[in-house]
C-alpha cells in the first residue's frame, strides 16, 4: 500500500492516504451507509485508467462502471441528465412518461447522465476502449481548470460520441452536504486530497447477485491490501475543511 507524503493538516490520515493511492492508480473500496444503498464502490481515479484497472472492476466488483464527475464540469460543458432527456422526449414518445422513475426508494433524482464513447474506439466494450474514453474523461477533469467553457465544450464534443458503453454520473452541486451517494462520495475526496475530480466508481455484487456485504468488501479490501472507507468518514471531513 502506498504512505501518503502530502498531507493537508486539516485531512484525517486515512483519507490522505486514499487520496495518494488513487493518484498513483491504486483502487479503493467507499461503503457509502447503511441507510441508503448499503453498497461499497470500487473507486479508481479516471485520468488512471487501464484496461487491467477496467479488467479487475468488471471481473472483482461486477456492477456498472460508471465515472462521477463534478456538477461545475457538467454546467461548463452544457450536459442534460438523463431524466431530463426522456422528459423533452415525451411528446414524441409518450411511453417514456411512464418510463421516467420518479420513486427512487433511496434518493431523490438519479444522477445519471449522458453515456460516452471516445471516438477512437471501435465498438467501446472491450477493456482496453473503456478504458481510454475513461481516461480521457479524466483528463478532460484535470485539465478543465485552465479551459474556457468554449474550449471545454469543444474538447469534449471532439474527443466523445454519444450514445456510447461508459455512463457518467453528475454529482450534486453541494457534494456531501446535498447527497451522499457514491458520486457525491468520490469527488468530494477527490477534491479534498487535490485530484481530478474524475472518479470510476463500480458497484461491488456478492455471489448472491446482490450486493456485497460490507464484512466481505472490508475483506477483499484487507486481502489486496487497499484502503477501505465510509461514506461517514468522508462526511465528516468535508464541514472542516470547506470551511
Amino acid at each position: 500500500m502506498i504512505a501518503a507524503t502530502r498531507p493537508p493538516v486539516s485531512l484525517p490520515s486515512r483519507l490522505l492516504l486514499a487520496g495518494e493511492c488513487l493518484s498513483h492508480g491504486e483502487p479503493i473500496l467507499i461503503y457509502d451507509a447503511p441507510d441508503r444503498e448499503g453498497e461499497t464502490d470500487l473507486v479508481v481515479l479516471a485520468e488512471r485508467a487501464t484496461p487491467e484497472l477496467v479488467r479487475l472492476l468488471r471481473k472483482d466488483a461486477g456492477g456498472l462502471l460508471c465515472v462521477a464527475i463534478p456538477d461545475e464540469l457538467r454546467r461548463r460543458i452544457g450536459l442534460p441528465f438523463q431524466s431530463e432527456m426522456l422528459e423533452l422526449s415525451e411528446p414524441r414518445f409518450p411511453a417514456l412518461r411512464a418510463l421516467r422513475r420518479q420513486d427512487l426508494q433511496y434518493d431523490v433524482r438519479s444522477a445519471f447522465g449522458v453515456t460516452v464513447n471516445h471516438r477512437t474506439n471501435f465498438t467501446g466494450v472491450p477493456d482496453s476502449d473503456r478504458a481510454t474514453t475513461i481516461r480521457a474523461l479524466g483528463e478532460l477533469a484535470r485539465d478543465a481548470p485552465v479551459l474556457t467553457d468554449l474550449e471545454l465544450m469543444h474538447r469534449f464534443t471532439s474527443e466523445f460520441s454519444s450514445p456510447g458503453h461508459v455512463p457518467i454520473l453528475y454529482a450534486a452541486p453541494g457534494l456531501v452536504l446535498e447527497r451522499k451517494g457514491h458520486t457525491e462520495l468520490a469527488i468530494s475526496l477527490a477534491r479534498m486530497t487535490g485530484l481530478s475530480e474524475a472518479a470510476v466508481v463500480c458497484e461491488m455484487l456478492g455471489d448472491s447477485g446482490g450486493p456485497r456485504s460490507p464484512e466481505a468488501a472490508r475483506r477483499y479490501a484487507e486481502t489486496h491490501g487497499w484502503v477501505f472507507l465510509e461514506g461517514r468518514e468522508i462526511h465528516r471531513a468535508w464541514p472542516a475543511w470547506s470551511g
